[in-house]
């Protein structure tokens, strides 16, 4: 119902008079107060010194009206309690409904009284000019109701004693990430201080990875019409959930229409910030019932004997002094309220009468000021004692920190009935601390959780398929030619059905071809997704898309349903030629190993030329010289035959029978593989062709990245149309190779089992995948959909049923070296290496003196190490002496023969005498040549080895 003109001028005039005599009697009564207590304690001989602070507040508001009776009821408490104070506060109200008529009060109080504090300003705009003008006149400006989401620059004059809004912002953050909201709708008052809040609130839930799809300004002027059309609006969209950030007022007559529009019902969800929720007690039944299942925050206020005490006076002081606000409820405005004055009463009394100049205000000092205000010297102690109060309030616990009073536990509550019921507390450390979560009461009288959003307007998923020409085990759209109905079926259909029942909720859909009206497909996967961003046309797509970082800018994809990756694919077989058997080992190993070969014998004939000199004088020349060459190779052929004589020459021949068996085994390993696995060297002349399939993204892989010339490339379609094309080769126009990706080549090489082989580098890419519009909320819960299809028993079926059997993504493809791994010398670097320094070894301590009697002394170590062990009748401490019999009926050629097979570590000579007493070997006598006589020789016999 419209009020005409005149009656909005009285009903104006009328608030307008009741706020002026409002005004006069509370501060008649205020100075009353005070002049009563002066004149008291003036009789009893003690003087109380006045602190003067402006009181600036909107009478004709809720907050106001209710701030006006706490603060007086603060005033009384206080110095009731405090009789014994020496100081007073004395308030100056003002009442600005308007910034206009705030603006000048302030400035005319900082002019014309004597100022030292102001309580009270609210809006944004207030703020922002009243802390700066306070910040030169050094005034505090203390706001127990400031709305300002953001911090204003550091100014220590700007004091809060209410906690900041970003509490606010990380609980309802929390909430939502909660509850698994990931889009969200913001409504919130046209003002500055919405704005900012709206802002702060869209940076937070980036944080929690939530996205806040609209943020919808409505003025406290706007019409029931343009709230309506808004609504409308919203209810066209998949979000959900809305956040209301706004006044009592605006947000009541919002409620109230959602309610009548539908938007109070079953899939629906609502959260409310403080700015409503903190006056759903003064709410009448009609209210209730429009927000019923409705979830808010707002501060949490403990409950004591003290607080419920306050309340009980704070009616009956109501019902007396505002008699026209008797449905009035208190709550947090007034205690905040309540407990700055008490605040402020302590600061002042703790600056106590220690020098009274202070509340002398400087006139001279700030000229330059525009506005020539008076600099208040009472200012900063006062600001300086605030910041270190510290007691226990009706809010609870009061402590400013950074100028704002500390952050407290806000509550969660759920709007049922004709009330509302805490279901849960937000703190400041812990986050959620869940109470009766599982019990909350939604939108449509439901328990069940909203899901966040809904298919709009037909209520059915579009959901679009590619129609292609091969590869229709993926997908493979046909036409019923009854009905004239597409009938899409394959593998990445099945598991997008598997998938829908895996989801939480019910969904309608509708398969949507992309394809021309005679059947023939439109485009490539990259127009289908431009149709399903830009167009609209669809709300999922559905098929073989391969998930790409180009494509994921513009769209948003699943869990990957399918392995990854892109591949080549050769044929299978390989000739081989009459040289094959030289291939696994390269020419420097097989040099290598000739060139060891001939070392080897040098060495050899060098350490056997003493032992075969007999031998040596009846061998023809040639021979000699041949042996050189064939001899290391004969003891391999001919193992039993007894062909060295030299201990040092069997330790060679040990040594290379080593290195022989390495290399023969690495031989043999490499020439299996050589005929077994079939491998190719992946470096293309400019003869060969590559093919790919057609409309895939491999075109621009191949061009781009791999630099293959757009006349080497042809595509192809189908699984036969690559067998045509392979079995032609590229002399007949077909081609040498495939590059795709790895399902569609495991169903080339499960159709042709042995013919082809995969190899070759394996380029990552991440899958098939269903694509959704960006920020869709549908991805989370179709990702773990997928997951729960893929870890389900009747995956395997669902592929053989599509791929045929033996088809199975478990199975890896092993792919093959790129090149042959012919062996070559630096490969058995180490054996050579070993095998030389061995060999030169035996050589040196053979045929060197230094070699010969280092060799000895190790013997003679030896054998005095193994002649002080215990044996038989032996003790530790008996000698005991070794004789060869002499009386051996043994040739001398027999004797000789035996000592150059005992003694060949000793001498030429083969004559060795050991100190029993050193253990030293001596020699008896020189070597005079290798002509000498036998007779020369002593009895080999006569060796004494003595042990003491």
């Amino acid at each position: 119902m419209k009020i005409s003109n005149n009656l909005r001028v009285r009903v104006y005039f009328q608030r307008k008079i009741w706020m002026e005599i409002s005004s006069i009697l509370f501060l008649t009564c205020t100075i009353g107060t005070a002049a009563e207590r002066n004149d008291t304690n003036a009789a009893g001989g003690q003087t109380h010194l006045p602190v003067h602070i402006g009181l600036v507040l909107d009478l004709n508001s809720t907050i106001g009206t209710m701030a006006e009776v706490c603060i007086s009821m603060a005033l009384q408490d206080f110095y009731l309690a405090h009789s014994d104070y020496q100081t007073r506060l004395f308030l100056h109200p003002k009442d600005a409904q308007e910034d206009l008529d705030l603006a000048s009060a302030v400035l005319q109080m900082l002019k014309n009284e004597d100022i030292h504090g102001i309580v009270g300003p609210t809006k944004l705009t207030e703020e922002t000019f009243i802390t700066e003008v306070g910040k030169r006149a050094q005034v505090p400006v203390i706001s127990f109701t400031a709305r300002s989401s953001n911090s204003h620059p550091q100014n220590p004059y700007s004091i809060w004693t209410r906690p900041h809004d970003s509490n606010q912002v990380k609980a309802l953050a929390a909430i939502c990430k909660r509850f698994e909201w990931h889009e969200v709708v913001i409504l919130y008052e046209d003002t500055n201080y919405g704005s900012q809040f709206s802002s702060e609130l869209n940076n937070e839930f980036l944080k929690m990875d939530i996205q806040l799809a609209h943020a919808i300004a409505i003025s406290t002027s706007s019409e029931d019409y343009y709230i309506n059309t808004v609504l409308k609006r919203l209810m066209a969209i998949q979000t959900r959930v809305f956040i209301v950030h706004m006044n009592a007022v605006l947000g009541v007559r919002l409620f109230l229409l959602a309610k009548r529009a539908g938007m109070m019902s079953d899939g629906y969800a609502w959260l409310v910030t403080d700015s409503l929720g903190n006056f759903l007690n003064s709410m009448d039944s009609t209210v209730f019932d429009s927000m019923e299942g409705v979830l808010g925050i707002r501060p949490h206020v403990p409950k004591s004997e003290r607080l419920e005490s306050f309340r009980e006076r704070w009616k009956r002081t109501m019902l007396l002094k505002k008699p026209e606000s008797s449905k009035m409820e208190l709550n947090v405005y007034g205690l905040w309220a309540y407990d700055t004055i008490w605040a402020l009463a302590t600061a002042v009394e703790r600056i106590g009468l220690v020098n009274s100049d202070l509340l002398n205000l400087n006139k001279g000092e700030n000229d330059n000021d525009p506005f020539h205000l008076r600099k208040s010297q009472l200012g900063p102690k006062l600001v300086d004692e605030l910041y270190n109060i510290t007691f226990d309030g009706l809010i609870g616990e009061f402590q400013l920190i950074d100028g704002k009073l500390k952050p407290s536990a806000l509550e969660i509550f759920n709007v049922i009935g004709t009330g509302d019921r805490i279901i849960g507390y937000w703190m400041p450390k812990g986050g959620i601390t869940q109470k009766e979560f599982k019990s909350i009461l939604w939108p449509g009288d439901t328990v069940k959780k909203p899901l966040g959003w809904s298919i709009p307007s037909t209520g059915k998923l579009k959901v679009g398929v590619p129609k292609k020409k091969g590869f229709t085990e993926f997908v493979n759209v046909t036409t019923d030619p009854l009905t004239n109905q597409s009938i899409v079926t394959g593998f990445a259909i099945d598991i997008f059905l598997c998938a829908l029942n895996q989801l939480p909720f019910k969904l309608d859909y509708e398969f949507i071809p992309f394809m021309y009206e005679n059947g023939s497909p439109k485009g490539t996967y990259d127009d289908l997704l431009h149709n399903m961003t830009l167009l609209q046309a669809y709300d999922i797509v559905v098929g073989d898309t391969t998930i790409l970082a180009d494509r994921a800018t513009h769209v948003d994809f699943t869990l990957p349903y399918s392995e990854s990756g892109v591949v080549w694919v050769v044929k299978n077989k390989q000739d081989k030629d009459m040289w094959t058997f030289i291939l696994p080992f390269r020419w420097d190993l097989w040099m290598t190993i000739l060139s060891t070969c001939i070392f080897i014998g040098i060495v050899l004939q060098i350490l056997e030329h003493r032992t075969d000199c007999h031998l040596d004088s009846v061998r023809p020349q040639r021979q000699q010289l041949g042996l050189l060459f064939w001899f290391p190779i004969a003891v391999l052929a001919f193992p039993e035959r007894n062909m060295v004589a030299n201990n040092w020459s069997r330790f060679v021949l040990v040594v290379w029978l080593f290195m022989c068996y390495i290399l023969m085994q690495s031989y043999t390993a490499n020439l299996s593989a050589m005929f077994t696995v079939d491998q190719l060297d992946f470096t293309f002349s400019q003869d060969h062709n590559i093919g790919f399939q057609e409309g895939s993204f491999v075109r621009d892989f191949l061009v781009t990245r791999l630099h293959f010339s757009e006349s080497k490339i042809k595509q192809y379609s189908t699984i036969e149309q690559y067998h045509d094309a392979m079995t032609k080769g590229s002399k007949n126009g077909g081609i040498d190779a495939i590059i795709d990706e790895i399902p569609y080549m495991k169903l080339l090489l499960n159709r042709y089992g042995g013919m082809y082989k995969m190899l070759g580098e394996r380029y990552r890419t991440d899958g098939f995948s269903f694509a959704f519009p960006k920020d869709s909320p549908l991805v989370v819960h179709f990702s773990r959909a997928i997951l729960a299809v893929k870890a389900a028993p009747n995956m395997s079926r669902i592929e053989e049923m599509n791929f045929g059997p033996g088809y199975s993504s478990e199975n890896q493809l092993d792919s093959s070296i790129n090149k042959q791994t012919r062996l070559t010398a630096y490969n058995f670097g180490g054996l050579f290496i070993i095998i030389v320094l061995a060999t030169i070894f035996a050589l040196f301590c053979s045929e060197t003196s230094f070699g010969q009697q280092l060799i000895l002394i190790a013997t003679a170590f030896v054998c005095k190490c193994f002649f002080f062990l215990p044996f038989g009748g032996h003790g530790s401490g008996t000698t005991s002496t070794v004789h060869t019999n002499d009386n051996d009926k043994r040739s001398p050629t027999d004797h000789r023969s035996e000592l150059s097979e005992q003694n060949n570590f000793a001498s030429p000579s083969g004559q060795m005498n050991i100190d029993s007493s050193t253990g030293v070997p001596e020699d008896n006598e020189s070597d005079h040549g290798n002509d000498r006589d036998e007779s020369q020789h002593p009895d080999p016999g006569n060796v004494d080895v003595t042990a003491k």
